[in-house]
């Protein structure tokens, strides 16, 4: 191996070895440890067993949140995919200063995350509060009672996921769509595409795997919804302490002092985004490099 190289390769394994320790030290490791604790039982701690899986599966507040967590899901991911991609591919046809200034007004909600995103939101929904209380009048609603029920928080939580995660999309799926070839899209318009299929038949296609990542990670994060829920339910008493599956985890870890079922739980929702991700980066050929090919 030329000095070079070697110099390359010792470069390389300095700038993992950090991310890589952390890796194990955060991930890895805890997740081995839930796996194993997960077959381990409060009544039987020294033996195998998937009583706390039948527990689980038993616990009347498991299945209501399944259901919270699949309408969340089906709501909140094609909006998010959707309109990710329907403003990016619309800031990319008009590059510009304008596109410039809008990428930036989409990101500044994305600033404001995590309790203070729900604070936020909370003040804008709620008809006592909010500076839209008119508009929220109009459609019938007239107090908190009436805005957060138990039908209206999967919708209020994938407007405030929405709102806070679709300025970082946009801006690294306007970043993927910049590295489109000209010639190319110089081609679809001399052969008489129009903007909306250039955007369908050629630019799509070819972000294909940023789309693909996108889904991954935006299904992954919908399994695991936890701060929305938890707040919301803290500030108007709607909902539950196990409104999503994060939720049953975490109140059967730190309120029942059972963490074999928490981390049942855990385990259950790591195979689900797995194996969504394996589906996925099989299906689209995820690591797939023209040199493959």
């Amino acid at each position: 191996m030329a000095r070079s190289e070697r110099k390359r390769t010792v470069t390389g394994w300095l700038f993992a070895t950090p991310y890589t320790l952390l890796l194990m030290a955060f991930g890895l490791i805890p997740t081995v440890y839930a796996i194993y604790e997960s077959f381990h039982s409060l009544a039987e701690p020294d033996k195998l067993s998937l009583a706390n899986w039948e527990l689980i599966f038993n616990d009347f507040r498991f299945w209501p949140a399944v259901t919270n967590v699949g309408i969340f899901l089906l709501v909140w991911l094609p909006v998010m995919i959707i309109g990710t991609l329907a403003l990016a591919l619309l800031l990319h046809e008009k590059v510009g200063r304008f596109s410039s200034g809008m990428r930036l007004i989409y990101f500044l909600p994305g600033a404001v995350t995590g309790s203070a995103a729900v604070l936020v939101w909370y003040f804008m929904l709620s008809p006592e509060l909010s500076p839209f209380s008119k508009a929220l009048e109009a459609m019938g609603i007239q107090s908190n009672n009436e805005m957060f029920t138990a039908n209206h928080l999967a919708p209020i939580f994938a407007l405030v996921a929405f709102m806070t995660g679709v300025g970082n999309w946009i801006v690294i799926m306007f970043g993927a769509l910049q590295s489109v070839p000209h010639e190319i899209l110089e081609a679809a318009r001399v052969d008489g595409a129009g903007p909306i299929r250039i955007a369908v038949q050629v630019k799509l296609p070819l972000v294909s795997k940023y789309v693909a990542y996108m889904v991954i990670l935006s299904f992954a994060f919908a399994l695991q919804i936890f701060v929305e829920p938890q707040l919301f339910y803290s500030i108007t008493n709607a909902g539950s302490t196990s409104w999503s599956l994060n939720q049953l985890s975490y109140a059967l870890a730190f309120a029942q002092g059972d963490f074999g079922q928490a981390a049942t739980v855990s385990v259950m929702l790591l195979a689900l985004s797995a194996a969504a991700a394996l589906w996925l980066v099989f299906r689209t050929k995820f690591f797939q490099t023209e040199v493959d090919e």
